[in-house]
């Protein structure tokens, strides 16, 4: 049976007309592919209140407005590294009102912004630069004999640093290589 999220009005009434002119409740579902206890529930509600009409809006209150969300979400992209519980901290001082960070998390969402890894490059300054050209220049012409000498140990995680690349930043995506998504690192 194949998996419905709302059946329209045409085909309630399609559904009505076949139970009224004295089909079963499991033929009908059959002909149309839907669920017994959809039919079922919709032939109920017609029976006793005379109506067939969808109820919208039920489901549990959100606890932000639309307004709140545009704010969750500009306090975010003001500073990318805070957490959504250092987010949830400044909604409360501002609005006075208490939200879980996973609320944070999905209003965040919500506005395409999503935690995740800020790109990590080197601050060069221009006498790194030219060393770094300079030493490619003085090994361009190596043989395979001459590289199987050298051993690169940049391979392990070690950090001499605090920042151990754990820190998440908000960030749209596509938008890994902006300025302000990038995190320079000192080698």
């Amino acid at each position: 049976m194949s998996s419905r999220h709302h059946i329209d009005d045409f085909m309630r009434d399609r559904i009505i007309g076949k139970i009224e002119e004295g089909r079963k409740i499991t033929d009908v579902s059959r002909v149309f592919d839907i669920a017994h206890s959809v039919v079922s529930r919709l032939w109920k509600s017609i029976k006793n209140t005379g109506m067939c009409s969808r109820r919208h809006g039920e489901g549990r209150v959100r606890s932000t407005t639309p307004a709140e969300d545009r704010y969750i979400v500009l306090s975010a992209k003001r500073n990318r590294r805070t957490t959504a519980q250092q987010v949830a901290n400044q909604f409360l001082a501002a609005s006075g009102k208490q939200i879980s960070r996973k609320t944070v998390a999905r209003r965040l969402r919500g506005g395409g912004l999503y935690a995740r890894r800020p790109v990590v490059c080197v601050p060069l300054t221009r006498q790194k630069r030219t060393a770094r050209l300079q030493w490619c220049r003085e090994h361009h012409n190596w043989t395979e004999q001459d590289w199987a000498c050298v051993l690169f140990s940049d391979e392990s995680r070690f950090s001499l640093s605090l920042d151990c690349r754990r820190q998440l930043i908000w960030r749209e995506s596509g938008t890994a290589y902006r300025p302000e998504n990038i995190q320079e690192k000192d080698l």
